[in-house]
């Protein structure tokens, strides 16, 4: 089952706060969300392809791997995309995933 446009919207909104150079999870986004799961949220970023601009190269899994790759348009996009904002990336996985990790309850912090 679907989840509403609307659930698509409020993922979308949060990745695009997701500062360059860092990454967050699925799990992270949906949690702050507290709407769906982890996997609904990569449903979500799945369907931000058509020139939505949504940075869904930023969202990882919980080890840090780029579990979504092959969503992209091409295979090895995901990793270059998070390599041009510095990131570095080894075997598929975000080197320093701990220290790069951002979770979308800093934002409340911020305000």
């Amino acid at each position: 089952m679907a989840k509403t446009p609307h659930y698509y919207e409020q993922v979308y909104e949060v990745t695009t706060l997701i500062p360059f150079g860092r990454v967050t999870t699925y799990g992270a986004i949906a949690d702050y969300l507290a709407l769906g799961s982890a996997r609904m949220v990569g449903y979500a970023l799945r369907n931000s392809f058509s020139g939505m601009n949504i940075p869904a190269h930023r969202v990882v899994n919980h080890k840090g791997e780029l579990s979504g790759r092959k969503a992209f348009p091409t295979p090895t996009l995901m990793e270059e995309l998070l390599q041009a904002e510095g990131v570095l990336i080894q075997d598929n996985k975000v080197m320093d995933f701990k220290q790069l990790f951002w979770h979308p309850a800093e934002l409340e912090k911020e305000v």
